[in-house]
């Protein structure tokens, strides 16, 4: 089976964005940066929210086009529209069903992107299997906390740990529920 794997770079404080959906904090280029990019090229799906879907706009991303071209892309909202979209992406109804039923598929692990309220109802529903966190030495005292509301307790088991120039590391963890 599948595993669903939330990589998402966090302040260390929590948040994946500051006030505003501010990102310019957190690391763009280096080490890190370059390892997350190569980690992307491993995955042949992903899922995501429609504020991270949207938040691509920003950055020049059409709407109904992937992110990420090499990806199927499964947006996870009830209210996003897309004229003519991409053959790679799809809009689904937010649904524990279609989780299970990619993770059942065959293929890479499944890659979230983005996160907040998203992740946090996946986290919720016990179905992220893996975190790996980019942690970036900020604090941002506020903005998109890294699973929303969630109310979720649950272990971690720590699988790997890399540190990175500029006090950046890569965490790796199990989730156990």
């Amino acid at each position: 089976m599948r595993k669903l794997v939330y990589y998402v770079a966090t302040s260390l404080d929590g948040y994946i964005a500051g006030p505003g959906e501010s990102i310019d904090l957190f690391a763009m280029n280096g080490p890190l940066v370059e390892r997350y990019k190569q980690d992307l090229q491993g995955f042949d799906t992903v899922i995501m929210g429609r504020k991270t879907y949207e938040f691509g706009y920003k950055f020049g991303l059409p709407p109904g086009q992937p992110a990420y071209p090499h990806m199927r892309h499964y947006i996870f909202s009830d209210s996003l529209t897309l004229e003519n979209p991409h053959n790679l992406v799809k809009v689904v109804k937010r649904s524990t069903t279609t989780v299970q039923q990619l993770k059942q598929e065959e293929g890479t692990n499944i890659y979230l992107c983005g996160g907040g309220a998203f992740a946090g109802w996946l986290l919720d529903e016990k179905l992220i299997d893996i975190l790996k966190i980019k942690f970036n030495p900020i604090i941002l005292g506020g903005g998109t906390p890294l699973f929303g509301g969630s109310s979720a307790v649950t272990k971690l088991n720590q699988i790997d740990n890399q540190e990175f120039e500029g006090g950046l590391s890569l965490r790796t963890y199990h989730i156990q529920y």
